[in-house]
């Protein structure tokens, strides 16, 4: 039997893709007023559609609470709605599959979206660095406010009507934003969750709201159109968990009983995630480690190319390879790759900028607009 490769058909969930170069959740900052989606947002992702090919759209807010970047979109209005539509279609048009990330940023935001109020977060512990405000200035992180226990069933219903929202715009499922940092990751790792009720102190407690979080969405979707996204080794936005394996092995089996469509982890290396700063032949690929706990598809980012890609996917280590800049860059992508055609450079000061210049004029690779 041939060893599985980018191009080998694959089940994920409810859906049947033709091949297993994914699109992961990019932010790009390029959202209308009313952080709604919009017709240059729709060409880039209908752009970059194959026929069964799977993309996720970039993170997106569950409510206003959960603002904090300015031009990055939101499902929790209907104006949001309607522009997410305009890009699953598009998606559609070309045969293929998206599904929605959805996000709160907790500690992470600003006053400046919030009309004044505080952040929220699992505690009062502010993050070091800075915030990127709604008239794009920087200012340092402010310390949050922490969430009473009374609070957290409403946050928990914030996310299910997002994923209703999603459905309505159309999307194929959701992704659960628990990486790099923000809210749900806030309340999984130690050094952010000090809490003394049942969100706190213990591995368990702290995987709690990722679980009752997982749990609504499934009631929402059903579980395989629902998949969740970690980074067991980040460090971004001042996070990292001493030793994550202990957390991450819990929390990876109590998911893996749920039966969701997939798990998207960020692998070590990856330096859009803060690469962690120890000797990679201590922190192995995350893929490698949780793979033996999972048993649905598995989703693997982080800074690879064909080659690298297809010898992670031959030995079954992912069942899928997820690939931000290059996608970006090359519209295109699953046909180069498949080709062998060299690949166009990404231009990293056009990731968070207006309008189409880096966003929707990179060429295909017969030099033709996409």
């Amino acid at each position: 039997m041939p060893a599985t490769n980018l191009f080998t058909p694959l089940t994920l969930g409810r859906l049947s893709l033709s091949h297993r170069v994914v699109m992961p959740p990019l932010t790009r900052m390029r959202a209308d007023h009313g952080n709604a989606a919009n017709e240059m947002m729709a060409k880039y992702y209908g752009q970059r559609a194959t026929l069964g090919g799977f993309i996720i759209g970039e993170a997106s807010q569950i409510s206003a609470q959960g603002r904090g970047f300015p031009s990055t979109p939101g499902i929790h209005t209907p104006e949001q709605i309607a522009g997410w539509k305009l890009c699953v279609d598009a998606v559609h048009a070309k045969g293929g599959r998206m599904f929605l990330q959805l996000w709160h940023m907790g500690r992470l935001s600003h006053p400046s979206y919030l009309d004044g109020a505080l952040p929220v977060a699992p505690s009062a512990i502010a993050a070091q660095g800075e915030a990127l405000t709604a008239d794009y200035k920087r200012e340092p992180f402010l310390t949050p406010r922490a969430l009473e226990t009374s609070e957290i069933p409403g946050l928990i219903e914030s996310y299910a009507q997002a994923g209703r929202n999603a459905m309505a715009a159309g999307f194929d499922g959701v992704e659960i934003h628990a990486a790099n940092g923000y809210l749900l990751e806030q309340f999984l790792l130690s050094r952010t969750n000090q809490r003394t009720d049942a969100y706190g102190g213990s591995v368990e407690n702290r995987s709690r709201l990722i679980l009752e979080v997982a749990q609504a969405l499934i009631g929402v979707w059903g579980a395989d159109r629902v998949g969740i996204r970690l980074s067991p080794y980040g460090i971004a936005n001042d996070t990292g968990e001493p030793d994550p394996m202990p957390l991450y092995t819990y929390l990876v089996r109590e998911l893996d009983k749920l039966g969701l469509a997939y798990l998207h982890l960020i692998e070590p290396r990856a330096s859009g995630a803060g690469q962690r700063e120890v000797d990679h032949q201590n922190v192995p690929s995350a893929a490698k480690l949780f793979r033996p706990m999972w048993h649905s598809a598995l989703i693997a980012a982080g800074n690879f190319r064909g080659d690298s890609a297809n010898e992670m996917l031959a030995e079954g280590h992912a069942d899928a390879i997820a690939f931000g800049r290059l996608f970006i860059a090359n519209p295109d992508l699953p046909e180069r790759l498949r080709t062998g055609t060299p690949l166009t450079l990404y231009n990293r000061a056009t990731f968070y900028t207006k309008g189409p210049e880096g966003y929707i004029d990179y060429p295909k690779m017969d030099g033709s607009p996409a």
